[in-house]
């Protein structure tokens, strides 16, 4: 018992001891959690302290950043603003006044918001306050202090004025309390009509004439086909009316009529360009009204919260009175052409127009900004354009070929162009030697022909034979009309034919056979030609050649499409009068005869430059067709060559055994649409000889140059005999160039050895049998030969030897071609005044009289209607003409 309780307490005590040895444990590991805690507590107390200074320093950090971001977006959004004002409101729009000066708007493009001064912004260059007003709305100036924002007024008018073309803004001013004072600046407008005055009391009629204005520019301009004139402006890039600007300065209390006019106006103003600048008068409520309303503290912009400016200052006076007087005397100078461009379609459409019917193209565009047409058709067929010079008429001309040439393809439409003034201007539409390029409805150019009536003759015989040709075509299908044979002959080639004669009074001068036959071929064309598609287009810039029609009204009457420029006279009706007071740059256009109810007034593009026209000619002959072929370019003033002759160049000897052709001697080039050689055949005929007659040496020398080429080119070497007998020194170096180029086959002669060429040819004549080789005798001045030929040889002189190869050679095939300088000198060398000339078959007359040729040497009596003029001769071949020919001796061969 005493062991159990003994082992009892051993193992309480065990167990005590190991339950406070645990609990010393706990305490020690506790005191050192404790020691631990209030080291953590310390240093959290520490650490607590320093947060304030920490977050402060953190927070202000933070602010710091923001400000600076802050300012910043408010510096970039300033720039942003600034660079979308200038976007805005370029140049005159916004600029400062020492750099300002007038930057008006392209056409079409709208003039934008104007600057009235700048919002200012802490850290950040000013911004431009804008205010929308032409095109977009009004501005009403008020406040307790409006009468300090006056500087607004001007600045808004100076910077309106500068952004449009001049003449396109209209100022309308109501001053009563100043009487114009306020606008005193802008008066040199006045003389342009540009700004008008309005006085006490008038302001009832000026808003009664602004309303009216809205309502007629609604019903004619707008026309219901759009809502505004700045998108009328966009859509066509024309703007037909001028913005109108009233400026109202104070006044009595409105009446009730004239609260109602203005609230029209406030209402419906903007979008027909008329707009109000108020100060001082009650202005409705409306989006279009910009208020600026000026304070003791400055100005504010816009409704509420209304956007503090700064006003900008008032322009100066000299720049306001500088800029006015320049607009003024722009405007009164007249307005400027518009763009070629605006008569073209778009690259895409070019050459899609149908000409079946009639050939319609605008001109220019009407007061309204409309396009005005001009059509040749059945009704009206021909035009008839007029005006002094220097009023245009090349102008019209090149534009109205333009407009037309853009729509319909060559296959539709072909031009022949004849310029009877001096000039080159229609030029540019043939082939060039610095410009490749052609207008490829072009079939013939004939410029410097003022001199050359034969070449306007011979475009109206062309005219007539195609009309023959075409009025044959349509009797074979039994119609009438060109549309008619068109459609039953769609593999056919008709084209309408547009014929333009400038300074066309010179082809009907005179009374000679030129002028009658003129005159007949152009009233048969007139009349017959349009229902065959052929359409004249007469232009002259002296009233004269007006008048020369007049004697002819049945060949007028059938010019029912006329054409004014300014001043022009005798082309409309006899009271017609419009084109008396049309500005430059415009021509009244009348298809009805030239009466007053016809007239449309056209304001003309710019045409008449050749970079105007440079890059619509290139663009449509790199369309032109494969086979298109360039004009016929006829310059009076040039020399044709003869190595650039079709028919020259033609000219080949006959191929291996074929019999030989009669030769053919090349004289010249004809004064006709198809550039042809004047030809003169030899055959084995009597009489088939040639003369040329005149004193005028390079042009004679020429005509026997090209007539000896030409033969040789006919014959192979050693197959021809040429015989050169130079008699004149001044012939002596073109005679000899040609006996140097004709080498072998030519034999040479002079004054003292002409007898024996004379002697020896007609010697051959005797011998039995046909020569074979020809025998060409080039005489040059053969009179000069007279005394040597005087004298016997072998029974006969030299000039009876002469006579006698003259009347016998033709068939033994020996010609005379001879220079002689003289009709009477031939004459004399053939028998004298009462000679046979029949021998002569053929001759050209240089500067010889018509009279002077007489009976004798062609048909009829009295002569030819011929007048001498340089580098001109008149041909005539008594197998083949029955009137003359005129012809231009070709240039030196090199």
């Amino acid at each position: 018992m005493a062991d159990r309780r003994a082992q009892l307490v051993t193992r309480v005590r065990g167990m005590l001891s190991e339950a406070l040895g645990a609990t010393r444990h706990r305490l020690a590991t506790a005191d050192v959690e404790l020691t631990a805690a209030r080291d953590r507590l310390a240093r959290v107390q520490h650490a607590a302290a320093a947060v304030p200074a920490r977050v402060g320093a953190e927070r202000d950090r933070r602010l710091a950043e923001i400000d600076a971001r802050h300012a910043a977006r408010i510096a970039e959004l300033a720039r942003r603003a600034v660079d979308a004002a200038d976007r805005e409101a370029p140049g005159a729009a916004s600029a400062d006044w020492p750099d300002w000066r007038a930057t008006p708007v392209g056409r079409g493009e709208p003039p934008g918001p104007v600057r009235i001064g700048t919002v200012a912004i802490p850290g950040a260059e000013p911004v431009p306050a804008l205010v929308p007003l032409l095109d977009a709305g009004h501005v009403h100036l008020g406040g307790a202090e409006a009468d300090g924002g006056a500087a607004v007024v001007p600045a808004l008018l100076l910077r309106s004025v500068g952004r449009a073309d001049p003449g396109a803004v209209r100022l309308f001013g109501y001053d009563p309390e100043r009487l114009g004072g306020g606008l005193a600046g802008f008066a040199p407008l006045g003389t342009a009509g540009l700004l008008t005055f309005v006085g006490p009391g008038g302001l009832g009629r000026l808003l009664d004439d602004l309303v009216e204005q809205i309502r007629r520019i609604n019903e004619t301009v707008l026309a219901g086909e759009y809502h505004s004139l700045r998108e009328l402006a966009a859509a066509t890039g024309r703007r037909p009316e001028p913005w109108r600007v009233a400026v109202l300065l104070g006044g009595d209390e409105l009446s009730r009529h004239e609260r109602g006019q203005l609230d029209r106006v406030v209402r419906t103003g903007a979008a027909c360009g008329v707009h109000l600048v108020v100060r001082g008068v009650p202005v409705p409520d409306d989006p279009t009204v910009t208020r600026v309303v000026v304070g003791p503290d400055g100005a504010r912009v816009g409704g509420p919260p209304a956007l503090p400016v700064r006003l900008d200052p008032p322009p100066p006076a000299v720049l306001v009175t500088e800029t006015c007087r320049q607009v003024a005397a722009r405007v009164n100078a007249g307005p400027p052409p518009t763009p070629f461009t605006d008569l073209l379609p778009p690259p895409e459409q070019m050459w899609r127009e149908d000409s079946s019917t009639a050939l319609t193209a605008p001109i220019g565009e009407g007061p309204h900004g409309r396009p005005v047409l001009l059509t040749l058709g059945d009704y009206p067929p021909h035009a008839l354009i007029g005006g002094p010079s220097g009023t245009g008429k090349t102008n019209l001309i090149f534009a109205w070929i333009g407009a037309l040439a853009s729509r319909y393809s060559p296959a539709e439409l072909e031009f022949y162009l004849l310029d009877f003034k001096e000039g080159v201007s229609f030029a540019r539409f043939a082939q060039g030697r610095r410009d490749p390029s052609w207008l490829p409805h072009m079939r013939l150019v004939g410029i410097n022909v003022n001199t050359d009536r034969e070449f306007g003759l011979a475009l109206l015989r062309f005219l007539a034979e195609e009309l023959r040709r075409r009025a044959d075509a349509a009797k074979k299908h039994e119609v009438t009309k060109l549309a008619e044979l068109r459609a039953v002959d769609p593999t056919g080639h008709w084209p309408r034919i547009v014929a333009v004669v400038d300074e066309f009074q010179a082809l009907l001068a005179g009374r000679d056979v030129v002028a009658r036959e003129a005159a007949d071929l152009l009233e048969d064309l007139a009349r017959r030609g349009r229902s065959q598609g052929i359409h004249l287009v007469l232009a002259s810039q002296d009233v004269r050649g007006i008048e020369a029609l007049w004697g002819r009204p049945a060949l007028v009457a059938q010019f029912t499409l006329r054409i004014a420029l300014p001043k022009a006279l005798r082309i409309l009706a006899e009271r017609n009068d419009a084109a008396q007071s049309l500005p430059r740059h415009h021509a009244v256009v009348n298809a009805e005869s030239g009466l007053v109810e016809g007239n449309q007034v056209a304001r003309i593009p710019s045409a008449s430059d050749w970079d105007e026209w440079s890059e619509l000619q290139h663009r449509l002959w790199r369309m032109r067709p494969a086979d298109a072929k360039p004009a016929r370019l006829f310059d009076g003033d040039a020399i044709p060559r003869l190595a650039d002759a079709p028919d020259f160049r033609a000219l080949t000897p006959p191929e291996g055994d074929a019999p030989p052709r009669s030769p053919v001697a090349v004289l010249g080039e004809i004064i006709d649409v198809q550039a042809r050689s004047a030809s003169l055949r030899l055959p084995r005929a009597p009489g088939r000889n040639l003369a040329v007659m005149g004193t005028r040496v390079d042009e004679a020398c020429a005509v026997l140059d090209a007539a000896a080429r030409s033969l040789a080119r006919q014959h192979r070497p050693g197959t021809a005999r040429f015989s050169i007998a130079c008699l004149d020194p001044d012939a002596d170096p073109a005679a000899r160039e040609l006996y140097a180029d004709l080498a072998d086959d030519a034999a040479w002669y002079d004054d003292e050895t002409v007898p024996e060429l004379m002697a020896e040819t007609a010697a051959a004549l005797d011998r039995p049998g046909t020569p074979a080789t020809p025998h060409y005798l080039l005489l040059y001045a053969v009179d000069a030969a007279a005394g040597r030929l005087a004298a016997r040889a072998g029974g006969r002189t030299g000039l009876e030897q002469l006579r006698r190869i003259l009347h016998d050679g033709p068939e033994r095939r020996t010609h005379v071609l001879a220079w002689w300088r003289g009709v009477a000198r031939m004459r004399v060398d053939l028998g004298g005044p009462a000679a046979r000339t029949d021998q002569i078959g053929a001759w050209v007359a240089l500067d010889v009289q018509g009279g002077e040729l007489g009976s004798s040497l062609y048909p009829g009596t009295g002569g030819p209607d011929w007048y001498p003029r340089p580098w001109r001769g008149l041909f005539f071949d008594r197998a083949v003409h029955r009137t003359g020919q005129v012809i231009i001796p070709y240039g030196p061969a090199r």
